[in-house]
């Protein structure tokens, strides 16, 4: 059985698998953005950081 959160960015339900770890990128179905899994119990997520290119630096 899934587990389900809302999407901060455009308000969808998003179903997460039961074996979901904290601090896992997952993406919404509907807006595409990255979201970071914050805590699992109870199920939190927010926006992901964007993580800056190095341009192989």
């Amino acid at each position: 059985m899934a587990k389900q959160v809302e999407c901060p960015e455009c308000g969808a339900t998003v179903e997460l698998d039961d074996d979901v770890i904290s601090g896992e990128i997952v993406e919404c179905p509907d807006c595409a953005v990255e979201l970071e899994v914050t805590s699992v119990d109870p199920l939190e997520v927010e926006l992901a950081p964007e993580e800056d290119e190095d341009w192989g630096e």
